[in-house]
């Protein structure tokens, strides 16, 4: 299993010890430095290393599962991202996600996150967007969606970054040509 911007390892305590491995990626120095102590404290094997989103350290579809969570809002593109998360995982593997999202109805708050990210927030908040459209850039990136749950977090406190998703996806099985 691959973590994919780890962050300072937050999630690490999720994992249940019967994970085998988690390799978690994270370029940033000072909170892969967190997340390595962070490591040593969980009950699941992680492995906390150096690396890129965009070109994970694994083979073609040579893992499990790709947890990525709360960091698409931040990279320069999300689609290079999510194909190499494709690249990584098995045929039938899933990507676990979990991630805020441009709201889904049109009105203030879509007004209000296209202000935001023109203006202030990413500079605010390390380049973070708050009106992507992750869900989209998952199936168009090759993924199949098999759930996934739309909601707001914190719940009844506005803000931007309110609209979340929360959900899993699947590498398509690659269909055989008979002959």
């Amino acid at each position: 299993m691959i973590e994919v911007g780890a962050g300072d390892g937050a999630n690490f305590a999720y994992y249940p010890d019967t994970v085998s491995h988690v390799q978690a990626v994270e370029p940033e120095p000072y909170l892969r430095a967190r997340a390595v102590e962070q490591a040593q404290r969980v009950a699941a094997p992680v492995e906390v290393i150096d690396g890129l989103a965009e070109r994970l350290p694994a083979g073609d579809q040579s893992v499990d599962a790709v947890v990525i969570s709360l960091m698409l809002c931040s990279v320069a593109d999300q689609a290079p991202v999510l194909e190499e998360a494709l690249r990584v995982l098995r045929p039938e593997g899933q990507l676990r996600f979990y991630e805020h999202v441009a709201a889904s109805c049109p009105g203030r708050l879509q007004t209000t996150q296209r202000i935001a990210d023109a203006t202030v927030w990413p500079w605010l908040f390390g380049g973070c967007h708050t009106g992507r459209d992750t869900a989209a850039a998952i199936a168009a990136a090759g993924f199949v969606i098999d759930e996934i749950d739309r909601f707001d977090f914190p719940p009844g406190q506005p803000s931007p970054a309110a609209p979340h998703i929360l959900g899993r996806a699947s590498r398509p099985v690659d269909e055989k040509v008979s002959a």
